[in-house]
């Protein structure tokens, strides 16, 4: 890692907590809420990917409707939440500690970036709503090729703008098929593993585990 000029950070459920819409309304949604969280991000992605393969591309914010409807159907969730939901995940919460790890990185000499399945605008409105606006030399979004991670393009987006090798990349993901994307690519992936997870079989295994970013600051 001594050779790492970027950090990339995925965003969702890395940075963000993809559960926490679903949480800020569970109240109303009940005991049930944390099944329908998990239901919505998994149709969520299961629909990048099937789009990826189809060719039939549509932006992340589409594929988040149309996947809250699925969820919404399959877990019998009243559709006039289906505003609220949404409005809520535009601002989704960082986990605790990203604020603070963020900014000790920003005063190291590190490109710092988020490459995201999430189109400009949502990005965007992420960092805003969590005063993180200052932070991030860019925001790579998938919508620059039009093509869903694990796809190389995408991986491609950090080294062709900072000129640089891909394993002078530090590449952070919670979701292991991103990790392992990364990783097939030539990154050096980092797993974010909060929830002990298992690690998925997918030709790569990354070199480095962490609980949480803070973690980050020891390896980097």
């Amino acid at each position: 890692m001594k050779n790492i000029k970027a950090i990339i950070f995925d965003a969702y459920g890395t940075l963000f907590d993809v559960n926490s819409a679903a949480e800020k309304c569970k109240d109303k949604i009940g005991d049930k809420w944390e099944g329908f969280a998990n239901y919505w991000r998994t149709t969520q992605l299961e629909y990048t990917w099937l789009r990826s393969l189809m060719n039939r591309h549509k932006d992340f914010w589409q594929v988040t409707e149309e996947s809250l409807d699925k969820s919404m159907k399959a877990f019998d969730i009243n559709t006039s939440m289906r505003s609220e939901l949404l409005d809520l995940y535009k601002v989704l919460s960082p986990f605790k500690e990203v604020p603070e790890v963020l900014k000790t990185l920003k005063g190291k000499n590190y490109k710092l970036g988020i490459l995201s399945n999430g189109t400009p605008a949502l990005l965007n409105e992420l960092i805003e709503s969590n005063n993180l606006k200052n932070i991030f030399n860019d925001l790579f979004s998938i919508e620059e090729v039009g093509i869903y991670k694990p796809n190389v393009k995408v991986y491609d987006l950090p080294i062709k703008k900072y000129n640089i090798q891909k394993d002078e990349v530090a590449f952070l993901s919670a979701n292991t098929w991103d990790v392992s994307g990364g990783g097939n690519y030539g990154y050096n992936s980092i797993w974010v593993n909060r929830n002990k997870n298992i690690f998925d079989n997918l030709d790569y295994k990354p070199s480095h585990e962490i609980n949480n970013l803070k973690q980050l600051l020891d390896i980097v």
